[in-house]
């Protein structure tokens, strides 16, 4: 017999290093484990939960003790001892099953990948290695599947299981050059745990949950993305340039490069029996269809769409190439992020009417509506819009970065400056 340390006690002491890390970071007790160990939250901390390593630890003991050369150690009846409330032996009985059943299943498509894309190692044909990371593998999405469980049962942390934005991972660097306000303020609005109206009402620190604005119900959501009254003082439309104004530089930058025009490449015939060289595709961007390109930007001027056709309409920035008529528009919004593919279909059809127009007048047009949430969570249609014009890899990444810290900024300072910040102790 092996003894083990029981699980509870491992518990006991995740809860301590939990309730000092929640006090490290300025959030308060009520900010649950679940944001702080999530492998699959919106926002993931470069945190591991020590239940969860623990758990792995010993299904890995239990596999390599029945993976064991020796026989006598094989047949020996090792029993590692976890304590009551969870076995390691049948987590590792539950993950071989599930193995198993995936085996028969066979390879299946997720989201929008395509046929093919993607491979996976058989069961039935891995070594005793890759069965081992196999299983402990397992066992870290069963563990996930439980927290994930958890969170969509959450009314008011658990919001962004409802998301559809990409999601931010933050890295160790991260959190060392955040200011411990900025820390705090991404937190507790990510998993609504900020001194709003109605949240100040539901702890019993206030009397009526009413905005300081307006009439209405002082929710996290009415006052980054909802309250009429800040959207008249233009606290909004602030945020809205503050971001424009990060993606326009990062625009004109890529509209300057120099594009030299790509040659039509000629067909190379291969004689039977041999193989074609390999070549390198050249990156496509939009951009590559013109090399003068003109771009205005609807931010201290009024934008005046190019001399097309006439319209009211103004996009947030506007490229266009007279000599090769072609036009680029691009809708910038900062919504709330349950609400980006709402925002998406709305300005799209806002734009479509022109940019079917501008082609009848002979003019080659591309539509990037994008949206960024109001806490700097992008949305796929982002990261598409980069992908379209050349902005690819790593540069693309560090574009991205600075919209979402450029909206989550404007979103810090422009409206929880106001918001009466209670004792953690009695939230």
């Amino acid at each position: 017999m092996l003894y083990e340390i029981p699980t509870s006690s491992v518990e006991c002491l995740e809860r301590k290093i939990s309730r000092h890390l929640r006090r490290w970071l300025g959030i308060p007790p009520s900010f649950t484990s679940i944001e702080l160990y999530g492998r699959s939250n919106q926002l993931q901390l470069p945190l591991s939960s020590l239940v969860e390593e623990f758990k792995v630890a010993k299904t890995r003991l239990v596999v390599t003790l029945k993976q064991s050369q020796d026989s006598s150690i094989r047949n020996a009846g090792i029993e590692t001892r976890t304590g009551r409330k969870w076995s390691a032996s049948q987590a590792v009985e539950q993950a071989e099953k599930r193995l198993q059943q995936k085996d028969i299943v066979g390879i299946t498509a997720v989201g929008r990948q395509g046929l093919g894309s993607s491979k996976i190692t058989l069961w039935s044909s891995a070594g005793n290695m890759e069965r081992r990371r196999m299983v402990q593998d397992k066992v870290r999405a069963a563990e996930e599947e439980d927290i994930r469980a958890k969170a969509v049962a959450m009314g008011a942390q658990g919001a962004w299981t409802k998301w559809t934005t990409t999601e931010r991972k933050l890295t160790w660097a991260d959190i060392w050059s955040y200011e411990p306000l900025k820390i705090a303020f991404l937190l507790r609005s990510v998993y609504d745990l900020l001194p709003s109206p109605s949240n100040l009402h539901r702890w019993g620190l206030q009397d009526h949950p009413k905005c300081q604005l307006c009439d209405k119900t002082g929710t996290m959501e009415h006052i980054l993305s909802s309250c009429t009254t800040a959207l008249t003082q233009g606290l909004y439309r602030w945020r809205h340039d503050s971001v424009l104004q990060e993606l326009a530089d990062k625009l004109e930058r890529e509209r300057t490069k120099k594009r030299p025009r790509q040659k039509p490449q000629k067909i190379q015939f291969v004689k039977e029996g041999q193989k074609a060289p390999k070549k390198l595709q050249p990156t496509s961007s939009v951009l590559d269809e013109s090399d003068q390109w003109e771009m205005s930007v609807d931010l201290k001027q009024k934008l005046v769409f190019p001399n097309i056709i006439q319209t009211t309409l103004r996009p947030d920035i506007v490229l266009w190439s007279t000599k090769d008529k072609c036009l680029i528009m691009v809708e910038l919004t900062v919504p709330w992020e349950s609400r980006c593919e709402e925002a998406f279909e709305r300005k799209k059809a806002k734009y479509t009417y022109l940019q079917e127009q501008c082609r009848e007048k002979g003019w080659r047009v591309w539509l990037y509506p994008v949206e960024i949430g109001t806490r700097g969570f992008p949305a796929q249609s982002l990261w598409r819009m980069f992908s379209a014009l050349g902005i690819k890899g790593a540069d693309r990444k560090r574009a991205v970065n600075k919209l979402s810290l450029a909206a989550e900024r404007a979103s810090r300072l422009s409206e929880m400056e106001s918001f009466p910040v209670p004792d953690d102790r009695q939230i």
